[in-house]
Formats: structure tokens, C-alpha cells, sequence
């Protein structure tokens, strides 16, 4: 057995059942060790920031980590974008990227970069391995790492003749370590606060977004008068019929500021306060008031859920918390004007049950999520990072994480332009994913951006930049030419009809909404 093979026969043992790989030159014996290893599926991205998204759409789905594949620096390099959302996300990720073999990097040959420099920014854990019968015990301690709470990405660099010499054979798993408890003190001081009245918000993330977590919340609101927020963009969230409803803090600093006006406590659970996504001129970057008191019921690390259930039992007296009531949105008029509200309405009223949504759609995602709010029960997996591109490859690895729920994406056309190489890997995966492209022909949060940053009259080199037309891009034609079928709609009745029949079939499908 070499040293690839060792190393595929861990990362299964230790529970990772799937690869996103762009491999090269020097991970080829990790892709010759794949047909002598039962249970690891490797899926092909033509985009090294595909396979990151689709690992870190996979890991949100899943709370386990998929590894990915990746070919020296460069390619590692390539992926970085994708790897910032996940790190923001807390999604745990295996990254193995292969580099020269140890005694090849002395001639400083064209593709030797620093790959540990590029992999630290992005990675809590970074190791390279240095003999081949190290590499199955590297490939353990670097799962053990990406699961550690609330979950991280691990990065594994496979010089290759660690990958084609002798090995002794895998390792075995590593206990994976739990989320820490809360201090019972702490959730006593948190319950007093409460108690003392005021008016108070619990901002979650994470675990504590999930369906049984916000029923325990519901239950701490219903007692106390609290108010369940989440983050602009949560990493996963339960939304829907049957769940506790959650309050989504605004994106731009002054409309956080309003909306967190008069808070006198915000208790954080998983969750970090809520400030600005950038500076602009004369607007704060702290949203909260000066005298709001921040707590923190649990940290990142901790166990929010377990938790939010001892906070609970502790003041709800017995109230239950308010669910979210199946009302689908009306189907608007065939001659309603074509927005994003008017999208957001189709998709609520046709979105099935346990859907998830992938969303990178920037301008027009607020008002899909209106239209959705009380749609049948789904998760949303939101753009934590900023980083954009995230939709297309983010929807292949939840597709791949849970192959028999629908998923949505939800994308606008520069975004979508990133990774359009995903729309290849829907095809060959056979993926149940419908793309909804949003085609504004521009860069129209970029439009309102420069107005808030004190750009009072942009001149035409300004305008052009932010401009994706001439040409326009052929969302129809493109897809089709990745296996992917298509269709395009410019009015409420054409994509009521496509989207309701994407929604009745199994497999890929893009429909390019043209609104501007």
C-alpha cells in the first residue's frame, strides 16, 4: 500500500465519504487509489473554486466534512474565495493539496509556490506531511481537526512521493471532539437578565439555527418578550412552515443601527455582535446602541442548542413558542410587473417541502426570502463570506449531501459568472438543482455601493465597470452547452410555467429571469 492509498482509506474510515477534486500531476496517486477504496465518491470541478464551494455547501448540509482535492499552490490558490465563505461559515473541510515531491522542490521548479502560506489565511489546522507512512496519521489528526467546533477547515499537503511510496496502512479515527459545555452559571446570569425585563434579543448562528434549537428559543420569546434574530447571512438556516420564525438583522450599517434602536440586551448565542459588512464615510461601524448590554449565552465553540434548552426550562414556565403557518404567497397577476418580488412570490408558492435553497443573489435575495418566509419548511444556505460565486458551487454540494431534496439557487449574473463551470458538474452529477439567474446585466449592488461610499456622479469609464452588457451573456446557450437544460423568462405567466415544471422533475435546470 503507497501512501495515497493509506491516505484514502482513512479519510473513509474516519467518515468522509466524498472528494470535490481538480486534481494534477501530483495527486494522480490519490486518483488511482480511489478504485481500490470502497466508499469515497469523487466528484469533478473544472474550477478549483468550484470544488471549495461545493465541499463547503456539502459540510453546511451535512455538519460533516467532505475533502477536497487540489493541485499545488496555484491551485489551492484558485480556491481561496470559497475557502474564505466556508471559514466564515465554520463549515468543516479536508483540504489535501498535493505538492512536489520533497527532494524535486531544491530545483524551484515553475509550480513551487508557498502552498502553507497560501493555505494559513484560511485554515485553523496546516500540516505537510513528511513520509509517506505519516501521511495516514496526518489524514486522522486533520479530520479530527476540521470537526472541532463549531467546525473548520483542515489543510493536508501531500508532497507526492509521500503519495506513491511505501506505507504501512490507514489509521484509525480519532475521537472527535464535542461542543463544550455551558457553564450552568452562565445560563443563571443570562436568565436573570431576562427576568429583569427590558427589552431583549437573542442573535443565534449556527447550531442554534437549527429547527429543535429555534423551538427552544421560541419557547425563551414566548416567556420573556425576547426577540429571535440571526445574522444577514446566516451560514444554514431552518426556515418555513412548522418553524420558529427568525427576525434577519438588515445588511447596510444605518438600517442595522434603526433596526437595533432601543435593544437594551443582545444575548449572543454562537453568534458575534452585529457590525457594518464595510466602512463608509460619516456611518458608524458598531450597530449597537452605546448603553446596549451584550451577552454571550454561548460562544462559537460551545453548545448553543443544549444551551438555549436550559435556558429554557428556566423561564419559559410552560410557554411554547409560535410556529411558522403554511401560507402560500398569492400567484401574481400575468401582467404583474417582472421583479424580484414578483419571482420571490412564484418560488413560495411552488418551493416543495425540505427544499434548500442555495443564495448568492446579492440584490434580489431579500425579497425572495419575503416570498418564501412561510413556504413549506427548507433550509437556506446564505453568502457568509461576501465573497462572490458561492451559489452555483455551494447548490452542487448540497445536492451531493442530500440527493433527495430539491435545491434552489439562487444567483445574479456576475455572481454566477465566477463558477459558471458548476453548471458542468449539475450535468455530469445528474444533480436535482435549479438555477434561478437572476440577470440584471450588472454588477447592480456594486451600483448601489459606489453612491453610499460618496461617489455623488459617476462618469461613464465608472458606469462601464459596473455594466455587463455588450455583450450580454447567454445563460440559455451556456447551459445548454454544459448539459444543463434551459430556458429564459422575461414575464410573470413564462416563469411561473418553468419553474413550476423544474419543480415537478428530477435533474438540472437554469431558467434566466431578464429583469433590467
Amino acid at each position: 500500500m503507497n501512501g495515497a492509498e493509506s491516505l484514502v482509506r482513512t479519510l473513509s474510515a474516519c467518515g468522509v465519504e466524498v472528494c470535490f477534486a481538480n486534481p494534477g500531476t501530483s495527486e494522480m496517486h490519490f486518483v488511482a487509489a480511489l478504485d481500490r477504496v470502497e466508499g469515497m465518491r469523487c466528484v469533478l470541478g473544472l474550477f478549483e473554486g468550484v470544488v471549495t464551494g461545493a465541499a463547503d455547501g456539502y459540510g453546511r448540509v451535512t455538519g460533516r466534512p467532505a475533502a477536497t482535492l487540489l493541485h499545488l499552490g496555484p491551485g489551492l490558490a484558485n480556491g481561496l474565495a470559497n475557502l474564505h465563505n466556508a471559514r466564515r461559515a465554520a463549515t468543516p473541510i479536508v483540504n489535501i493539496v498535493g505538492d512536489h515531491a520533497t527532494y524535486h522542490a531544491q530545483y524551484d521548479p515553475p509550480l513551487a509556490s508557498d502552498v502553507i502560506g497560501f493555505a494559513r489565511p484560511v485554515s485553523a489546522w496546516v500540516e505537510s506531511s513528511l513520509s509517506s507512512r505519516t501521511v495516514a496519521s496526518d489524514a486522522a489528526r486533520a479530520v479530527q481537526a476540521a470537526c472541532a467546533p463549531p467546525g473548520q477547515i483542515a489543510t493536508l499537503i501531500l508532497p507526492a512521493d509521500t503519495a506513491w511510496l511505501e506505507a504501512e496502512g490507514p489509521a484509525a479515527p480519532l475521537p472527535t471532539l464535542a461542543p463544550a459545555p455551558v457553564d450552568q452559571a452562565v445560563i443563571e446570569r443570562v436568565a436573570r437578565a431576562l427576568k429583569a425585563g427590558g427589552k431583549s434579543a437573542l442573535l443565534m448562528r449556527g447550531r442554534a439555527l437549527s429547527a429543535a434549537a429555534l423551538d427552544d428559543a421560541g419557547r425563551v420569546a414566548a416567556a420573556t418578550g425576547a426577540r429571535l434574530l440571526c445574522d444577514t447571512f446566516a451560514p444554514a438556516l431552518e426556515r418555513g412552515a412548522g418553524v420558529t420564525p427568525v427576525e434577519r438583522i438588515p445588511y447596510f450599517a444605518e438600517q442595522i443601527v434603526e433596526f437595533m434602536q432601543g435593544f437594551d440586551r443582545v444575548i449572543l448565542v454562537g453568534a458575534k455582535p452585529p457590525t457594518a459588512f464595510f466602512a463608509y464615510p460619516g456611518k458608524p461601524s458598531w450597530c449597537l446602541p452605546d448603553d446596549c448590554e451584550v451577552l454571550h449565552l454561548a460562544y462559537p465553540h460551545e453548545d448553543g442548542p443544549r444551551a438555549l434548552a436550559s435556558l429554557a426550562d428556566r423561564v419559559s414556565g410552560g410557554a411554547e413558542g409560535t410556529k411558522v403557518a403554511l401560507t402560500l404567497p398569492e400567484q401574481p397577476a400575468d401582467d404583474a410587473k417582472f421583479n424580484a418580488y414578483t419571482i420571490g412570490a412564484v418560488i413560495g408558492r411552488h418551493l416543495p417541502e425540505g427544499a434548500i435553497i442555495s443564495d448568492d443573489g446579492a440584490t434580489s435575495s431579500a425579497q425572495v426570502l419575503a416570498g418564501t418566509a412561510t413556504s413549506p419548511r427548507h433550509l437556506h444556505l446564505a453568502l457568509t463570506g461576501g465573497a462572490i460565486g458561492q451559489g452555483l458551487p455551494v447548490a452542487l454540494g448540497a445536492s451531493v449531501a442530500a440527493p433527495g431534496r430539491k435545491v434552489v439557487c439562487l444567483t445574479g449574473d456576475g455572481s454566477a459568472m465566477y463558477t459558471p463551470q458548476a453548471l458542468w458538474s449539475f450535468a455530469r452529477e445528474q444533480c436535482d438543482v435549479t438555477v434561478v439567474v437572476f440577470a440584471n446585466r450588472a454588477y447592480k449592488i456594486l451600483g448601489v455601493e459606489l453612491g453610499r461610499v460618496g461617489v455623488g456622479d459617476p462618469g461613464p469609464k465608472a458606469q462601464a465597470m459596473l455594466s455587463l452588457r455588450d455583450p450580454e451573456i447567454g445563460w440559455v446557450s451556456m447551459a445548454e452547452g454544459m448539459g444543463v437544460e434551459a430556458s429564459r423568462a422575461s414575464s410573470v405567466r413564462q416563469f411561473t410555467d418553468q419553474f413550476a415544471d423544474a419543480m415537478a422533475k428530477r435533474g438540472p435546470r437554469l431558467i434566466e429571469v431578464v429583469i433590467g
